[in-house]
């Protein structure tokens, strides 16, 4: 029997939330585990359908907001498992094997540090989660409308791996390392954690996830996109708008997103790495 911790962040989405949960019981069978869901900004409602519904759950209540970096580490301080499974609360395990699939995974690979599935769109399409690091040039083509500019578009393509994309990976469902993974769904270790450090709070949204696994392969550990298994994620980018440059002065959540990608940059002094294909 394996022992893992199912970390699941929240904010404001009880629907969401109950679903996950409830796949979770449904479907995440023959592993001994605790669930622990942080959530931010929590109302009375909330609280009493965790403790209806799901009482054997570790619940992290917090009247504002804290952001998905301390949300993941007050998780982490209260888990108990081997294995921290990291999940938003807008994502949906639809299959018995695929936790176990992800554990067994890392147990024949002890040099992967995350590990993260392939996720997909409720309607079923394919959802990319996995990316190169981050520059400047990459992240303005991102935010704005010179992303679908001819030069542009080439820093763009490679920010998307949209070489190795074109070579079948996602059809072919072969693991494959990457720079980083999108935090919505990890699988990782609780040793390997201990090595390489909680996430880093400076940043309250966005880039925590970049950051964290730039510091897993720092610290000698892979990032791996493990297409074999998947899981269903709700997702919508509040940041997303590729629209002109007054949109990052009006867009709050655009705002927030060129906050984080600031402090990385300068903590990185500027660097782009790359470890993954």
């Amino acid at each position: 029997m394996t022992s893992l911790s199912i970390i699941i962040t929240h904010y404001k989405t009880p629907a969401f939330l109950k679903d996950c949960i409830g796949a979770i019981k449904k479907n995440v069978r023959d592993i001994v585990y605790q669930i622990i869901v942080i959530d931010s900004q929590s109302c009375k409602e909330n609280q009493e359908m965790i403790y209806k519904l799901f009482p054997e759950a570790v619940f992290l209540p917090f009247k504002k907001n804290i952001g998905f970096s301390r949300s993941i580490n007050q998780g982490i301080e209260k888990a108990q498992g081997k294995y921290l499974l990291i999940m938003n609360a807008d994502t949906r395990i639809d299959a018995e094997t695929t936790i176990q699939e992800m554990i067994n995974y890392l147990e024949k690979n002890p040099e992967i540090g995350l590990l993260g599935p392939k996720l997909l769109n409720i309607d079923g399409t394919w959802q990319q989660s996995f990316f190169r690091f981050y520059d400047p040039i990459s992240l303005l083509c991102r935010r704005t409308l010179l992303g679908k500019l001819p030069w542009f578009k080439n820093f763009l393509n490679h920010f998307l791996m949209k070489d190795i994309l074109e070579r079948g990976v996602v059809q072919n469902n072969k693991p494959i390392p990457v720079d980083w993974l999108m935090g919505s769904v990890l699988l990782t270790k609780r040793d390997v954690v201990n090595k390489v450090g909680l996430l880093d709070e400076r940043f309250f949204m966005y880039f925590e996830d970049v950051d964290w696994c730039r510091r897993f392969w720092e610290a000698s550990f892979s990032v791996v996109y493990f297409p074999k298994v998947h899981i269903y994620h709700y997702h919508k980018r509040a940041s997303k708008k590729a629209g002109g440059i007054l949109d990052l002065f009006l867009s709050k959540y655009a705002q927030i997103h060129i906050l984080s990608a600031l402090k990385y940059f300068a903590k990185y002094k500027f660097k782009t790495p790359s470890y993954g294909l």
